[in-house]
């Protein structure tokens, strides 16, 4: 199982996961277009897409849903049902859903989804446990706290893409409204770099050989904070050969294998 990144952040967000024939995209956050110029990149295309998995209906999430669905209308839309709801509302997407019930792994392709309940202003947000061939990839951002299923989701993971949103004092001093900075630090916004690391400690993961720090901020947050902040929570665990990389929003050059420790 192999994760391409296509891109991380407030501007649209977008993640692509194969598994022998099996692409399945988590999130659609950008144009149809550029989602699939990015995907190009990697030597893939739109008419490979197997499934789209959703977190959650805001529009970074979902942009390019609406071109996509009516391009390729037999490629399966996943979401529980407030969260297809919503985004059918937002964008007229009314048929395609394939709903789930969180918690209920089901297969897609040859890669088993366990969608769980995160923390997050929408209607109802979820984070991804991906597993196939014994690796386990584990998607968690846009959350305002961690609750226990987030742990044992994330101690679970060989590779795991997690929030690492913001700096407090960056985000104090920032020019954002009091309201949106209350919004970002509240129980249903977004995870600091303290958060996400004590969240990591929590879990312990002791198979994780491949962390990637997603949904950083560009104005409150810096690439070399949110990494020092997790360098030092991955050296509290003894982890300190497990592959760190903070994500951005536009496409990333690489690929990560989700192979872990016992593979």
């Amino acid at each position: 199982m192999k994760l391409r990144v296509l891109g991380s952040g407030s501007g649209g967000n977008a993640y692509a996961v194969t598994c022998g024939d099996t692409l399945l995209l988590v999130d659609f956050g950008f144009s149809c277009r550029e989602i699939g110029k990015r995907l190009e990149a990697f030597g893939l295309g739109l008419d490979d897409v197997n499934g789209v998995l959703f977190t959650h209906d805001h529009s970074d999430h979902c942009k390019g849903v609406a071109t996509f669905h009516k391009r390729h209308p037999s490629v399966p839309l996943y979401a529980n049902g407030d969260t297809a709801d919503a985004i059918a509302a937002m964008t007229g997407v009314g048929d395609g859903w394939a709903v789930f019930e969180n918690l209920n792994a089901f297969d897609a392709g040859c890669i088993s989804v366990t969608p769980f309940p995160i923390s997050h202003d929408a209607a109802d947000p979820v984070g991804y446990l991906l597993e196939a061939n014994g690796c386990s990839l584990f998607v968690g951002t846009d959350m305002g706290t961690a609750n226990s299923g987030v742990r044992e989701m994330l101690a679970c993971s060989t590779c795991a893409v997690l929030e690492s949103n913001h700096d407090p004092v960056l985000l104090e001093q920032s020019d954002r409204p009091l309201s949106l900075k209350q919004r970002i630090r509240g129980r249903t916004g977004h995870l600091s770099n303290d958060d996400a690391a004590g969240l990591l400690v929590d879990a312990r993961p002791g198979r994780l050989r491949t962390l990637l720090l997603g949904h950083v901020s560009e104005q409150c947050n810096s690439p070399s904070l949110a990494r020092k902040t997790m360098a030092g929570a991955l050296a509290e665990l003894g982890l300190g050969d497990v592959t760190l990389e903070v994500l951005g929003q536009d496409c990333c050059p690489g690929e990560f294998a989700c192979a872990g420790r016992c593979c």
